[in-house]
């Protein structure tokens, strides 16, 4: 088996992410896949900007967690996506009307992972409220 495929990005911070390529051309499944970390910055960029909405909002969110699934095009190269949607799960106590603000904000105006996407993809959301 070989690591030809395994490589890490590390930023001027000095944090690092791993990347790998899919088993079929050689890779070893020890890093995510570059278009899965696509999917996972989405997340993250709207996690950021829901949870700074809420706490201005003076809402009390305890946990978020984010599922980002996505549909690329068959057959082509490259495949871009096509639809994105991502599920958000806000856990605490939160007023849904503000929730619902805080996640369409973030997904329609801020985040920059979700704009980007937009060029190629039909972005789509939706969330839910868990008391906790």
């Amino acid at each position: 088996m070989s690591d030809d495929f395994h490589l890490e990005a590390v930023n001027e911070n000095g944090n690092s992410v791993y990347i790998d390529a899919s088993p079929d051309i050689g890779g070893t499944n020890k890093g995510m896949r570059p278009m899965q970390i696509l999917l996972a910055a989405l997340g993250g960029c709207s996690s950021i900007d829901i949870i700074n909405i809420l706490k201005k909002q003076k809402q009390e969110l305890k946990d978020i967690k984010i599922t980002v699934t996505g549909e690329r095009e068959k057959d082509a190269v490259p495949s871009l996506y096509t639809e994105v949607h991502a599920h958000f799960k806000l856990y605490g106590k939160l007023d849904k009307d503000k929730a619902q603000k805080a996640v369409s904000l973030s997904v329609e105006k801020y985040c920059s992972v979700a704009k980007t996407l937009e060029a190629t993809a039909k972005v789509t959301y939706s969330f839910e409220i868990i008391a906790a």
